[in-house]
Parts: structure tokens; C-alpha cells; sequence
């Protein structure tokens, strides 16, 4: 029997019992991600996917899958979805913003302080039997957090959410934003923040941390020209989109030692290379594009993964619709019964 719905991967099981309790479901069981021939040939027949960042969904691939009407992406960003081709063939595209938040943040400032304070080195230095003095005056010396200045490029729910953490110690927070928005004000009066433009930001923070979607405009914004402006000593920490800095130019400056260290759970490629540079370097933290990784938070996205492609797949509008002008041409679609 053709499955109603293909999931890319196995997502946590209240979401794909959800799903299950509508619709015949067929999960793709490896950890990598299926090839889009293998998506097309799994989803020929299929009314809904729910997919992840890995999965390329492109025009070719949707004219494939005649029976489509919604696509349930597993993550808040969804650059890997051709959204415009979705929206002119009546397919919904839907994701899973909020849930992440707060644990995204978590570990935007684990990566910071891992950086600021040499966790990671020093973890190594023991493991490695390099301790031969219990205490030295100038042993593995780090940079304080407390009193430092943020620096947060792009405030939306994420460094919103950073931009909180921060007042707990005492760091003056500032930040770019492309408009003035009810976030921007709240976080203003909750803790400060100070907007600027990113010239300003790059040249006046201590540490700076990048939270904002892949987009056309995003992709490359962190060059070697922005690296330049940043301050000399400072901390850049990504847990956004690799594409958005330029990894060239971020390992020269770490390597020259214009950038103190850098912390960094996504990549221009992922996964990782082992041939890349960042894996040589002792002032990087990696961590695997990990910022929604924790059971509480991974479980609530699959739930609300499957909210919304159940919605969708019901004519109703999806609590977090991506592409809400295409409900028209899917209703048109769906009455016609096609």
C-alpha cells in the first residue's frame, strides 16, 4: 500500500504518532539524509513530506510528486525548500519556530563561554596528561564574559533570547536589525540593548554572535572585510547558517590571531569535512548543528511538525505556514480533487 505521507527521518515518536493516526506514513529509518531520487521515488504517490535542512526540495522534485500539498519542514529554517515553486503548485510549506528558542539560546552561550574561558583546550590539556603543575599563573589564560559587550547580529526570537542571558552578567548588549519591530522594543527595555549598524557592531564587540536566517541578503554577510572591523581579541560564535560567514576568511583570522577563537555549530558544508581547517585549530569549538538538540525540545518540534502538516492536509491554515498565499491555489487544487 502507497503511503499518505514520506518522512525523511525518524523524528521523535509523538510526532509520527500524530501523523500516524491520520495518514499511512512511510519513515526513511537511515541517519542520512534519502537522495532526491530516492524522496521521489519514496513520495510518488504521497499528499504530505515532512522533511529536514539536509533535504533538497527543489522544483523538479516536487513536479515528481503529483499528489504533494504540504511539506512539513522538521526545523525553522527552510532555505533547502524552493518556496516560490511550492507556492505557484499549491503546496504548503510549514516549520517549527518558538519551540527552539530557548534551547537554541542555551547553546549559543555554551559555545560562548566554552570559547571565552578555553573549556574545550583545557579538557584536552588533561585528557592528554599536558597538567604537570596543579596551578600556574599564565595557564590557559581566557577572557571574561562578565562586563564584556555583546554584540548580536539579528534580533529576532533567538538573540532575543541571548540578549536575556546576557544581563545576568552584566554585559552591555548591542545589535542590528533590519527594522524596528515589538521584539526589538522589549529587549531594548528588558536589557539595554543599544541597536546598531553592523560596521558599528563589528568594531565595538568583544563578542559576537549571529542569529539570523540564510537568505540571498544573509549568505556571506560575515566576510573578510567585516572580519577586519571586528575588534582584535574578539569571539564570533554562529549557531544561524555556515553560509553566513565566510569560513576562508574566518580561519585566517583565527589562525593570525585577529579573532581570539570562534564557536561554531553550523558550516558551509555539513557535515563537516575532515579535511576542513577549523578541525586543526585549537581556538574553535564545534559542535554539529546541535542548537535544537535536547529530548524536550526535539519532541515538541516533531509535535508541532505534525500539527502542522495535519492541518494543511485537512484545508485548514497550519499554525506556522511559511507560504500563506499559496492556501488559495491549494484549496482550488483540493476542491477540484485532483
Amino acid at each position: 500500500m502507497t503511503a499518505d505521507v514520506f518522512v525523511t527521518r525518524d523524528i521523535p515518536e509523538a510526532g509520527l504518532d500524530i501523523i500516524r493516526e491520520h495518514y499511512s506514513t512511510d519513515v526513511w529509518e537511515d541517519e542520512g539524509p534519502p537522495s532526491q531520487e530516492t524522496i521521489m521515488e519514496r513520495a510518488e504517490r504521497c499528499i504530505g513530506l515532512v522533511t529536514l535542512l539536509s533535504d533538497r526540495i527543489t522544483a523538479p522534485v516536487m513536479d515528481a510528486l503529483p499528489r504533494l500539498r504540504a511539506i512539513a519542514q522538521y526545523a525553522v529554517g527552510y532555505d533547502n525548500i524552493d518556496i516560490e515553486a511550492a507556492t505557484r503548485r499549491g503546496i504548503i510549506v510549514t516549520n517549527t519556530p518558538g519551540v527552539l528558542t530557548e534551547t537554541t539560546a542555551d547553546l549559543t552561550w555554551a559555545l560562548l563561554m566554552a570559547t571565552a574561558r578555553r573549556v574545550v583546550e583545557a579538557d584536552r590539556y588533561v585528557r592528554t596528561g599536558q597538567w604537570k603543575v596543579a596551578w600556574g599563573p599564565k595557564m590557559l589564560l581566557g577572557v571574561d564574559v562578565h562586563g564584556a559587550t555583546l554584540g548580536i547580529i539579528g534580533m529576532g526570537r533567538i538573540g532575543a533570547a541571548v540578549a536575556r542571558r546576557a544581563t545576568g552578567f552584566g554585559m552591555k548588549v548591542i545589535y542590528t536589525s533590519r527594522h524596528e519591530t515589538k521584539t526589538t522594543r522589549q529587549v531594548e527595555a528588558e536589557t539595554g540593548a543599544e541597536r546598531r549598524e553592523l560596521p558599528e557592531l563589528l568594531s565595538e564587540a568583544d563578542f559576537v554572535s549571529i542569529h539570523v536566517p540564510l537568505t540571498e541578503e544573509t549568505r556571506g554577510m560575515i566576510g573578510a572585510d567585516e572580519i577586519r572591523r571586528m575588534k582584535a581579541g574578539a569571539v564570533l560564535v554562529n549557531t544561524s547558517r555556515g553560509a553566513v560567514v565566510d569560513e576562508r576568511a574566518l580561519v585566517e583570522a583565527l589562525k593570525t590571531g585577529h579573532l581570539r577563537a570562534a564557536g561554531l555549530d553550523v558550516f558551509e558544508s555539513e557535515p563537516l569535512g575532515q579535511d576542513s581547517p577549523l578541525l586543526s585549530l585549537p581556538n574553535v569549538v564545534l559542535t554539529p548543528h546541535v542548537g535544537s538538540a535536547s529530548v524536550a525540545t526535539r519532541t515538541k518540534m516533531a509535535t508541532l511538525c505534525a500539527e502542522n502538516l495535519i492541518a494543511a492536509l485537512s484545508g485548514r491554515v497550519p499554525p506556522n505556514i511559511v507560504n500563506p498565499e499559496a492556501m488559495d491555489i491549494h484549496r482550488k487544487v483540493s476542491d477540484s480533487g485532483q
